[in-house]
């Protein structure tokens, strides 16, 4: 779950990170009175859970409260990257002489949280990243003794940061790392984090990404979910209890378990075809959730065939079969399926799908070959 930049930096200022005191407005006449009341120049900031605002003309500097109101019309209301903005962030703008990156996200590889920082930051720190990569320092930390401080002063001087700063630096990367934690996040970013022209340390930015299996430990945080900036289907499928995510492709598939999930779109790739969706129903899918999952499937205009893919393990195929049969009651559709079938009460399952005259197949391979095959020729 992704935090918009103004519940980032709060966050952060409650573990002692510095964050300039803005505030957010929903109307223009409100950027007006927020700038007003800071009384000096400030940057009118577009509130969208995506990156690229200030290319897309979404950041704006303000001299004077009526300026700031200009701004904020022209930036409500437009799109970036496919999303509506809302709201903006009216902070105060603070001269600078360096922009620093400083991020922690998970290394797979390493199996562990890495701490990165560069003295390149910006908005173009992914530029950074792809030409110069040997510009940003990073710092595997070890997942039960946690950051160290002398790891936080390796990256200070790394970075090339002046003796007399490293202290601040440290104690941000501490309070950073605490955040990271105690939110279980999957990435925590502050960027930029200015040098500021009397020598502080400020988080101009900041950027949270909350683990959604771990929200179940943070109702204070699920609380700040912003639903009007989630893709519908993967709203939809959130409240049904429905791991999914939309992807590019022309045939929709519906899986018991991520693994077999992943492992039925890597088929499907294989002969040819490309997945519209990650779809996992879970372990012991009752008719109705498996009517929410082809619900969510059907609803995808590029959708061109179906793939549903059952082991009947915890989760029995006369119930799968069930639920299909039930959606498609409910959501009337010419898009082709394909069920494959095995496992506990698979041969059950198998009938009810024949009488609704739904195409079975025996196995993953033929049941993909299918769907590749319908999917193509619908597309002549």
């Amino acid at each position: 779950m992704k935090l918009h930049e103004h519940q980032s930096k709060e966050i952060f200022s409650r573990y002692g990170i510095p964050t300039p005191k803005g505030k957010v407005a929903y109307d223009a006449e409100s950027a007006r009175e927020i700038a007003k009341e800071i009384g000096k120049p400030v940057v009118v900031k577009a509130q969208v859970l995506v990156g690229g605002r200030g290319k897309a003309g979404g950041v704006k500097l303000a001299k004077t409260p009526d300026e700031a109101e200009q701004h904020a019309d022209a930036i409500l209301g437009m799109d970036i990257k496919g999303l509506t903005v809302r709201k903006v962030l009216v902070d105060p703008a603070v001269p600078n002489k360096a922009e620093i990156y400083l991020g922690i996200v998970v290394d797979r590889n390493a199996g562990a949280p890495v701490m990165m920082a560069s003295a390149a930051g910006g908005m173009d720190i992914e530029e950074v990243a792809r030409v110069t990569p040997e510009k940003i320092k990073r710092e595997t930390i070890d997942p039960v003794l946690g950051l160290q401080s002398y790891q936080a002063r390796e990256l200070g001087y790394g970075i090339g940061l002046d003796k007399k700063r490293v202290p601040a630096f440290v104690k941000i990367a501490l309070a950073l790392y605490r955040v990271f934690v105690e939110t279980d996040a999957s990435l925590v970013e502050i960027n930029p984090l200015f040098i500021t022209a009397d020598d502080a340390l400020l988080a101009a930015d900041g950027k949270l990404v909350l683990d959604d299996s771990a929200l179940d430990k943070h109702h204070d945080l699920e609380m700040l979910r912003d639903a009007d900036e989630e893709n519908p289907a993967e709203r939809e499928a959130r409240t049904a209890g429905l791991s999914f995510v939309k992807l590019d492709g022309n045939i929709g598939c519906m899986v018991n378990g991520a693994g077999l999930a992943m492992a039925t779109m890597d088929v499907i790739q294989f002969y040819g075809g490309e997945p519209a969706n990650f779809l996992d129903i879970g372990g012991g899918a009752k008719a109705d959730k498996v009517a929410a999952a082809l619900r969510i499937i059907l609803a995808d205009a590029n959708v061109k065939a179906v793939l549903l893919n059952i082991f009947g393990g915890i989760t029995r195929g006369d119930e799968v079969a069930r639920g299909i049969v039930e959606a498609l009651n409910q959501v009337k559709t010419d898009v082709p399926m394909v069920a494959r079938i095995v496992g506990t009460n698979a041969e059950e399952g198998r009938k009810i799908l024949a009488s609704a005259n739904m195409k079975t197949a025996a196995s993953l391979e033929e049941g993909a070959r299918m769907a590749v095959e319908i999917a193509k020729a619908s597309e002549k």
